[in-house]
């Protein structure tokens, strides 16, 4: 189970009881500097006028967040977890 909302990538992965495995958050793909993969300036714009204003992708070094579950052929339940998160210098 992978849920995302923050954006961030949290440290919490675990192997629940029945062997679900789980992250809070796995990150956000996309552009690093950039507000939630988006041009930062426009995001400013849009909240200090208050009004519509087009979301255009930001550029540059991107970032990736990602997980590996090892799984139980046979039962389907996660044998092992690792959180990855990988970043563009």
């Amino acid at each position: 189970m992978v849920g995302t909302h923050t954006h961030v990538q949290t440290s919490d992965e675990r192997i629940l009881p029945q062997g679900t495995a789980f992250i809070t958050d796995l990150g956000m793909t996309g552009p690093r500097d950039s507000v939630i993969g988006v041009k930062t300036d426009l995001v400013i714009q849009k909240l200090r006028r208050q009004v519509p204003v087009r979301f255009d992708t930001a550029q540059g070094p991107g970032q990736f967040g990602a997980l590996k579950v090892a799984v139980d052929p046979k039962t389907g339940q996660a044998q092992q977890i690792q959180r990855l998160f990988f970043r563009e210098p």
